[in-house]
């Protein structure tokens, strides 16, 4: 049933049950026995935003949706009858507040807008190959993947001829189920951006994966244009690739827009996957961010994120160690330099032994309206002998209605572990300023040093040294508003 028709029951199963006006006994159908039941326990709200979803696409697309893509939707939909609307009452959102996106008017955003594509010269130069996705949508004329190795496939799902491909997409595709963003990212994504590595094959140079949302409505306006970007990236036995996971903005810093992203990653026996991920969106918008990660045995998964873009901004990370002698490393920077909120929510799960996990997390809160958010769980499970898991998470406030909520956790059954975490919130310390002055440093010098220096230690981590070079700049200009903007970021 489509969310259209359900929708129109919903009056009527709102009502007291004396008051309803029942059809025949003789009227019912089967299709109707199920969702009734559901729409009792369904948001109205959710089922509406995502009935707008849906007719959007139907509205972009008249060809039948691939199998892995009407796999995706269909789960999606049907996890969209029961999930309501977060709310902080629910633990996760706890600190986290959705309304600026629930009390706007969410429009979902057409392929190919009738504003300039000459505005997309923000997005800077990118690495080679590269992709292009415009409000969610694959652009070829502003993509380059000439230099893959042969078997790799980038792009489309639609696009894939290979049944052998197919049919392990459809495998993976959506195989986690994540909360009310997922699902509705998953009714609500055009298409599904795939990258397949055969075994055996690394590939040398990083894919340049770049998201760049065009539609933006002013900060006044109660419109809130959304996309649906999905990316699959499938690595089989012993394949290696570099991943760097860019999301820009237009229309100046106050656009407002919703970017709902998804990532699924899922590497074979001895694969290994470089994620860089950076976030800079427009300050006015909305970005909401699922990375769940599937890792086979002896693989190595590692992420290095620098988040610093987004009136909203939330990552969900899931991680779930599905074989033994496997390798986790996540590294994050978060910074709000405005009226922001920067969230961080990660669960990596070892069921197997002599699993590897580090996490270091680190944020800044510049401004008396910021906020961050860190919810880190590791959950070492009964099998998950000799696993070696250490988390840390450490916060600069810098102003003194600044705001940071931190809950590292371990959740550990297994006995023969060696697992840490620590957490640290603060200001600059005195006896670091002092170390700088007594060499003849000022005050502001050492100061803004002593804040760089803090973030660096996450930003070295990006393997790709132009992205290093990128980032780095990008963070001294919003620390430092009165150094000169580089022309190509």
């Amino acid at each position: 049933m489509s969310f259209s028709t359900l929708n129109s029951y919903l009056p009527k199963l709102c009502t007291p049950p004396r008051s309803r006006n029942r059809p025949p006994r003789t009227a019912r159908t089967k299709v109707f026995a199920q969702p009734p039941i559901l729409a009792i326990l369904s948001d109205p709200h959710v089922l509406r935003l995502a009935e707008t979803l849906e007719d959007s696409i139907a509205s972009t697309s008249s060809a039948s949706p691939p199998p892995p893509l009407q796999k995706l939707r269909d789960i999606s939909s049907q996890s969209l009858l029961s999930t309501p609307w977060p709310s902080r009452k629910d633990e996760p959102f706890r600190f986290t507040d959705t309304s600026f996106i629930k009390n706007s008017d969410v429009q979902p955003v057409n392929p190919l807008s009738t504003q300039s594509l000459s505005s997309l010269g923000v997005l800077g130069d990118a690495l080679l190959p590269n992709l292009a996705i415009i409000d969610g949508y694959l652009l070829d004329s502003l993509s380059e993947l000439s230099e893959l190795p042969d078997g790799v496939f980038v792009g489309a799902v639609s696009r894939l001829n290979s049944e052998d491909i197919m049919e392990r997409v459809s495998k993976y595709v959506s195989s986690f189920q994540g909360d009310l963003f997922w699902s509705l990212n998953g009714v609500g994504a055009p298409d599904v951006i795939v990258v397949y590595v055969p075994e055996g094959c690394k590939v040398e140079s990083p894919l340049h994966l770049r998201f760049f949302s065009l539609n933006g409505s002013d900060k006044d306006s109660k419109t809130l244009p959304i996309s649906n970007p999905r990316v699959l990236v499938l690595v089989e036995k012993g394949g290696e690739i570099g991943i760097v996971e860019e999301y820009t903005g237009g229309d100046g810093n106050d656009a407002c827009y919703w970017t709902n992203s998804v990532m699924e990653i899922v590497l074979g026996d001895g694969a290994k996957v470089s994620h860089s991920y950076i976030q800079k969106q427009s300050f006015g918008a909305a970005h909401v961010k699922w990375t769940s990660v599937r890792q086979e045995s002896t693989s190595i998964y590692e992420l290095t994120e620098v988040s610093t873009g987004g009136k909203l901004s939330r990552h969900n990370v899931h991680v779930q160690q599905v074989g033994s002698d496997t390798v986790t490393e996540l590294s994050t920077f978060h910074l709000a330099i405005g009226d922001q909120l920067q969230d961080l929510h990660s669960k990596l799960v070892l069921d197997h032994p002599r699993g590897v996990s580090r996490q270091l997390h680190k944020c800044i809160v510049a401004h008396s309206l910021g906020q961050a958010v860190f919810d880190g769980n590791v959950q070492v499970n009964r099998d998950a002998q000799q696993t070696d898991a250490g988390q840390l998470t450490r916060s600069l406030l810098l102003e003194p209605r600044a705001t940071v909520n931190v809950k590292p956790n371990l959740q550990i059954i297994a006995d023969d572990v060696k697992c840490s975490h620590g957490a640290a919130i603060s200001d600059l310390e005195e006896n670091q300023l002092f170390y700088f002055r007594a060499r003849g440093i000022d005050a502001e010098a050492a100061r803004k040093a002593l804040i760089f220096s803090f973030a660096a230690e996450v930003v070295e981590r990006f393997p790709n040294s132009a992205v290093r070079k990128s980032v780095a700049s990008l963070i001294r200009r919003l620390l430092d508003p009165s150094l000169p903007s580089r022309e190509e970021e």
